[in-house]
Parts: structure tokens; C-alpha cells; sequence
């Protein structure tokens, strides 16, 4: 493979954005399209609404879970082989819930397998497209994170037709056929070097990767002929530390909770949107066609968010761009339970779906700004890994409050607060950090250490010190002393 000095921006990369493209349709669109599938299995199995919720929890959990699997697979074996075992064990899971006699069954074949199979595709493709470009990085993952809105939007109709004619089963044996198109995008991601990410022993050295005071053991390592064939495996093991190195980062913590909450938020209006459209008496083609819409809306917030903060005056300010993303979908989720209409459910599908798909294609952006592109792959497989417990927890708990209330409003409103505390987290952190940035010149030039500059001899020292009056004398007395002699 050739080692590039930075990312192209274009050649292959374009290719790379497009089986990116393909990997969210066959991942994340049919994630989503999975709620469609909701009252016929709740009908079939003759379960609540908790119980049944826990298929599309556990599935979109698997696959959030298992997203570090999918970035190790990447960095130590290949991302094209980890993409294509990724998309036969999608498949397979599928197949195999066609066939299933009980909720449990699905638990395990549509939840556990298939969202594995995800898992080792997703962030993968993702980190794929940051090592490839580098200005135009938003807009490449506007256009790749795009997938997600047009799969959903071609899917949910296409997925309730498909129920109409083959029933439940059919529709999702077909599903694990065109899942199977993972291992075309997996061919598709070629390997890239850059040199920043291959560093030989001595540059290692060169470019303190290892502190000093251990270098000059790695030197003695290397030298000595019994010993120089630990140095692989020192050099491996730092590396893979190294990997992870960013998990101490303040700005990465901070991001890392704000996920939590956003992850808690997004997940049930996924699952419980079409639901709700029915029990208030929208028709099932209409509720399908409200994921639709919020599917090919998606796409615009998608690409149009990513090409605006791409854009010079924007670029600085995509950390903003993202909160503010977040604290609008949280804010249209408190609208809803007044929604009652087919009508009023239509605006609602257009804002949430255009800021769902802002905010989704400015995580990759804003995890690299973050930990830098080196660490990109392994970053990312963390911020999937961190949505793992919300949305395994989440529309199963709205699913028991639904239960518990007979109404979808208190599930909503639980949704809407935790993403605006996601948002409002983001910008107290950000704010306290320009406040301290601010104040640190003051607090230095207050506590400045005063230089004092004295002789012996022929010889100036240089002392650094707090010094009192009564010092000061000292050594104005002991500096005569000298020059008298």
C-alpha cells in the first residue's frame, strides 16, 4: 500500500465515501426500519410494548457494543475483512428471524447477531473516510452519513409493501439478502498509510512517542543484539496503549457523557414514531410515510450540515453547530405529544429528521477535532461503544411508561429533556473552558515568579524565587562579600 504524507481529498476517497454511503443504508436504514416491523410482531407474539421494544434495544445496542470489536478488526487485521465477516453475520441474523417462534428468539438472531454484524462494519467505514480527506472532511461525511436518511426513506415504504405481500417473515428474509451487499462495500475499502500513523522504532524515538526517561532504555534495548528482539513487542504494547491514550482527555469526557444523553434521547422516537402515528389514527401507509420523510430529510441535514461547516466562516464553530443540532431535536421531541394529526406529525418528521442528520454527520467531525485523526478509528469505536447502554435501556423504559401512563407523553418529554441537557452539558463545558483561557494570563502574571539575577565571581546565576526583603539583603551582603575578596 503507499504511504501518503496526508489525506488525498479525492482519488479513491470518493470511492470510499460511497461504500461508506452503502455500509449506513445497509446498517442504519435498516436499523430503523425495524420499528415498521413493531405491531406485527407485538400482534404475532401477543407481548406489551416493553418486551417487544427490546428487539430494536438490543439490536442497536449489539451494535454500539461491539463497535470497538470493529475498529480492533480494522487497525490490527484489515477493514476490508472485518466489513465482509461483518455483513455475513448481518445476513445470517436476519435469515435466521425469519424462522423465529418466539420474542426470545428474536432477542438473540435480530438482535445479538445482527447488530454484531453491524458492529464490525459501521465504524470501520467511518474512520475510513477521515483518513482520506482532511479540508473537505465534513462534506465527505455528509455525503457518506447520508446513506442512513435515503435508506430509510427508500426502505420504510419498500418494508411495508414488502410485509403486505410476504408477511413479517418474507420481508425479513429479503432483508438478509440485500444486507448481503456489506461485502461489496467491504471490498471497496482500500487500505491507506499516512505518515502519521506509521512511525519505525527510531521515529518513534525521534518524535517523542516514549517519554525520555525511558528512551534511553529503548536505546540500550536496541543495541544490545540478546535484547533487540524485545523491541517489537515493547513497541507493540506502547502502541496499543497509545491507542486509547485519549480516554484522559477532558474534552473527550465531556463528550463521552453528552453521548450518554443524546443516546438516551434519539433512540425511542425511532422506535415508538410510527406506533404513536397509529394510535392516533394515522393510516399504516401514512405512519411509514412519516419515516420516510424524516429519511430523505435526514439526507439534506445530512450533506447541507456538512458543506456549511466545511465552509471557512462555519469551520471553527462546528463544535456549536453540533449542540445546537442536538438541543433542536431534543426541542421538537417536548412538541410532540400535542401532535395528534397526520398533518401536525409532518413538520414534526422534517425538524427532527433535518437535525438528527446535522448532528449525526458532525460526530465523526467533532470526535476527530477532539483526539486527532491517528486516533480517529479507535475514538469512534468508543463514542458507538458509550450509545451501547441508551439505547439498550431507553425504549424499553419508554415502552413501560407507555404502559404505565396509556400515553406516549411522558416517553417523549423524558427524550426531549435528556438531549437539551446533552446540548446544555457541551456548552457549559465549552464556556468554562474559554472563561478559564481567559483568566490564565491574569492568574500568571499575579503569581509571576520575580528573576533575580546575582554574581560569584566571574559566574552569573540565575534564581527564580518569591524572595522577601530580608533576602534579598542577604544577598546583596553576600555578593559584596565576593567582590571584596
Amino acid at each position: 500500500r503507499a504511504r501518503h504524507a496526508g489525506p488525498p481529498d479525492g482519488g479513491w476517497g470518493w470511492m470510499i465515501v460511497a461504500g461508506c454511503f452503502l455500509v449506513t443504508i445497509c446498517t442504519r436504514a435498516v436499523t430503523r426500519c425495524i420499528s415498521i416491523f413493531f405491531v406485527e410482531f407485538q400482534a404475532y407474539f401477543g407481548q406489551d410494548y416493553a418486551r417487544t421494544a427490546w428487539i430494536h434495544s438490543i439490536v442497536d445496542c449489539a451494535t454500539m457494543l461491539c463497535a470497538p470489536l470493529g475498529s480492533l478488526i480494522s487497525n490490527h487485521v484489515s477493514c476490508q475483512v472485518g466489513i465482509m465477516l461483518g455483513g455475513l453475520l448481518a445476513s445470517t441474523g436476519l435469515i435466521l428471524s425469519s424462522f423465529a417462534t418466539s420474542l426470545e428468539h428474536l432477542y438473540l438472531s435480530l438482535g445479538v447477531l445482527t447488530g454484531l454484524g453491524f458492529a464490525l462494519c459501521y465504524s470501520p467505514a467511518i474512520a475510513m473516510v477521515g483518513k482520506y480527506f482532511n479540508k473537505r472532511k465534513a462534506l465527505a461525511y455528509g455525503i457518506a452519513m447520508s446513506g442512513s436518511g435515503i435508506g430509510t426513506f427508500i426502505l420504510a415504504p419498500v418494508v411495508q409493501l414488502l410485509i403486505e405481500q410476504f408477511s413479517w417473515r418474507g420481508a425479513l428474509l429479503i432483508l438478509g439478502g440485500f444486507v448481503l451487499n456489506l461485502c461489496v462495500c467491504g471490498a471497496l475499502m482500500r487500505p491507506i498509510s499516512l505518515k502519521e500513523d506509521c512511525k519505525t522504532a527510531p521515529e518513534l524515538l525521534e518524535q517523542n512517542y516514549v517519554p525520555e526517561t525511558e528512551k534511553q532504555d529503548l536505546k540500550r534495548m536496541s543495541i544490545c543484539s540478546p535484547l533487540i528482539k524485545l523491541w517489537p513487542h515493547e513497541c507493540l504494547c506502547y502502541c496499543s496503549w497509545k491507542e486509547y491514550d485519549f480516554l484522559l482527555m477532558p474534552g473527550f469526557m465531556v463528550l463521552a457523557v453528552s453521548i450518554l444523553f443524546m443516546a438516551y434521547g434519539c433512540s425511542p422516537l425511532f422506535v415508538y414514531l410510527v406506533p404513536y402515528a397509529l394510535s392516533v389514527g394515522v393510516s399504516h401507509h401514512q405512519a411509514a410515510f412519516l419515516m420516510s420523510i424524516l429519511g430523505v430529510i435526514d439526507i439534506i441535514g445530512n450533506i447541507t450540515f456538512g458543506w456549511l461547516t466545511d465552509r471557512r466562516c462555519l469551520k471553527k464553530h462546528r463544535y456549536f453547530c453540533y449542540l445546537f443540532a442536538v438541543g433542536m431535536d431534543g426541542l421538537s421531541c417536548l412538541f410532540l405529544p400535542v401532535l395528534q394529526s397526520f398533518p401536525l406529525l409532518v413538520p414534526f418528521s422534517f425538524t427532527f429528521g433535518y437535525f438528527d442528520g446535522a448532528y449525526v454527520t458532525l460526530i465523526p467531525v467533532v470526535t476527530a477535532d477532539a483526539v486527532g485523526t491517528p486516533l480517529l478509528s479507535s475514538a469512534l469505536g468508543v463514542v458507538y461503544f458509550l450509545h451501547a447502554i441508551p439505547y439498550l435501556v431507553s425504549p424499553p423504559v419508554a415502552g413501560w411508561l407507555v404502559d404505565t401512563t396509556g400515553s406516549y407523553t411522558a416517553s417523549f418529554l423524558l427524550c426531549g429533556f435528556s438531549m437539551i441537557f446533552s446540548s446544555a452539558l457541551l456548552c457549559f463545558a465549552r464556556l468554562a473552558k474559554k472563561i478559564k483561557r481567559t483568566h490564565l494570563p491574569s492568574l500568571t502574571g499575579n503569581t509571576a515568579l520575580k528573576q533575580h539575577i546575582w554574581t560569584n565571581g566571574a559566574i552569573a546565576y540565575s534564581v527564580t524565587a518569591e524572595l522577601d526583603q530580608r533576602d534579598v539583603e542577604f544577598l546583596a551582603v553576600d555578593t559584596n562579600s565576593f567582590s571584596s575578596r
